[in-house]
């Protein structure tokens, strides 16, 4: 006898997530209906009200419920500055860390070409026209150190370099505790490229 098409239609669904295979959607699936029902019927509920109602901000395309974003409509934050990241994920890792009080703007991707991920569906005509309206004086771009990150990376360095004081990149290297005889290559050579004086701040 066959599984129930309503309980293979959701072991399909649930395939949709990053990292989650049929083995692993199988066994959600399961789990929600053995011993989670009620759960599952509140996740049922917020999932079609976020797929309802969460759009992206107007400025800066992260994604929220209004028009804009709580840190695009935070006077306090810094509009002389804006970070550019790839996706929203982004800026909870930024906003988590602390430190950072200016704006963002989310791409939601990187170029590429072979994709046919071009400067026109990562809006970038959006992100020149923002850091027009602001008077933006310095953007920092927190793209992935992926060739398709630093490819973006470069793009936005030519778009943006006349019409800011500065373009910098998210500095990439040794994480805290690291040992460098356990670092690759890649890792090594961000880090001497991105070192700084001591005693700098």
């Amino acid at each position: 006898m066959g599984a129930s098409p309503l309980l293979t239609r959701l072991i399909q669904s649930l395939q949709i997530l990053p990292g989650v295979g049929p083995k692993s959607a199988q066994r959600m699936a399961l789990t929600i209906l053995q011993r989670q029902r009620e759960g599952a019927a509140r996740l049922a509920e917020d999932l079609a009200r976020a797929v309802e109602g969460i759009k992206e901000c107007q400025w800066c395309r992260n994604l929220t419920e209004e028009s804009l974003c709580g840190i695009c409509a935070d006077e306090r934050r810094d509009r002389a500055v804006l970070c550019v990241v790839e996706s929203p994920a982004d800026i909870f890792a930024i906003e988590q860390a602390g430190g950072y009080s200016g704006q963002y703007f989310v791409l939601h991707g990187r170029l590429s070409p072979i994709d046919g991920i071009g400067p026109e569906e990562l809006h970038m005509d959006r992100l020149l026209a923002r850091v027009r309206r602001d008077e933006t004086k310095e953007v920092i771009v927190a793209t992935n150190a992926t060739v398709e990150g630093e490819a973006t990376a470069h793009y936005i360095q030519d778009l943006l370099g006349d019409h800011v004081e500065s373009v910098s990149r998210l500095a990439q290297g040794m994480p805290v505790g690291g040992e460098l005889e356990y670092a690759d290559g890649g890792t090594i050579l961000h880090a001497l490229q991105g070192r700084r004086r001591l005693g700098a701040v």
